[in-house]
């Protein structure tokens, strides 16, 4: 088996690369990090898979009995945006996300064809462009559909024709779903990524008019705050459950920390007051583990500059734990 990293012009670490993997032996899972902030202009969001990798993500996989196969991190291309040019294709810069996506998208199909479950850690938003076009590649390979579950307090759900400032990061769900800059969503040569049936987006707390109206036109199920508090966090999973593996074979989760309310994650960019408690978020990632339908995770928008001690990185870490299956009892 080549080693992914070399195939792929990124950097890695020196865990070993195995020659099988046995699944049946405990979960496996690759880490891959995405330091891209060009999605918004919060540099900050660059920094979260360092704070990751400072809250010791990998000894605690180890501790867990979680077996992390292998860490490998994407060159992004180095840039100086100015962020009051002109923006062509109504996104700022398109070009250098969409070449971090070209090689995401390929890391994660990668990962899962090994079988391991593919945990991308962001940087901003923008990269669930690469992941989710890798795990629909995976399985449109089979045949098959990928469902999609959505974490967070915004819909990141605009287009290049309703967005106010052309910041990619509010856009990657409209792309995946076939709406948006045409390089984008048709990136791996097809689209959607996902069908709108088959999408569901938890813990929204924000959300505009226009995002309204391409949710309702895309067909995508929205559970908000006030949704969870009347239904309760079980209620909203089983029927989110439901929605994403209604004739799909898999499931992608993107999870941005956002969702979860400021008290307990003040290290993002755009912090929600009355988001979702850490038992919430936890109990939505420890469903969707026990139904052994997700093989590819993102965990984004961590920003360790608006963060204290870390604190928001170590829950990232909890976050990462609980869709991999570690448990109390």
């Amino acid at each position: 088996m080549k080693n992914l990293a070399s195939t792929l012009n990124m950097e890695s670490s020196t865990l070993p690369v195995m020659n099988e993997i046995d699944q049946s032996e405990t979960t496996c899972a690759t880490l891959i990090y995405v330091p891209l902030y060009y999605g918004g202009r919060h540099r900050g969001t660059s920094m979260g898979p360092d704070a990751v990798r400072t809250a010791s993500v990998d000894e605690r996989l180890e501790i867990a009995g979680i077996r992390l196969v292998r860490e490998m991190e994407l060159n992004v291309p180095q840039v100086l945006p100015n962020w009051r040019d002109p923006v062509p294709h109504g996104v700022k810069c398109c070009d250098e996300i969409l070449e971090v996506c070209e090689k995401l998208m390929t890391s994660v199909d990668a990962s899962i064809s090994e079988g391991t479950i593919a945990v991308t850690i962001g940087g901003d938003h923008s990269i669930a462009i690469g992941s989710i076009s890798g795990a629909s590649m995976n399985s449109r390979r089979q045949g098959k559909k990928l469902g999609l579950i959505w974490f967070d307090a915004h819909g990141d759900i605009h287009t290049p024709e309703t967005t106010y400032n052309g910041n990619l990061h509010a856009m990657p769900l409209a792309v995946v779903l076939g709406k948006g800059e045409n390089r984008l969503k048709n990136l791996g040569g097809f689209a959607p990524k996902v069908e709108g049936r088959n999408a569901v987006l938890i813990g929204v707390s924000d959300l505009d008019g226009d995002e309204r109206d391409i949710i309702e036109e895309l067909g995508v199920t929205a559970f908000s705050m006030h949704d969870i508090d009347r239904l309760g966090m079980p209620e909203v999973m089983k029927r989110a459950m439901e929605i994403a593996n209604d004739g799909t074979d898999s499931i992608h989760v993107s999870f941005d920390i956002d969702v979860i309310d400021t008290e307990y994650a003040p290290g993002v960019t755009t912090p929600a007051r009355g988001g979702m408690s850490v038992r919430e978020a936890l109990y939505g990632l420890s469903v969707i583990c026990e139904s052994e339908k997700a093989n590819s995770f993102d965990f984004v928008e961590l920003n360790p500059a608006n963060d204290v001690r870390n604190k928001t990185a170590r829950l990232c870490v909890d976050l990462i734990l609980s869709s991999l299956g570690h448990r109390v009892i």
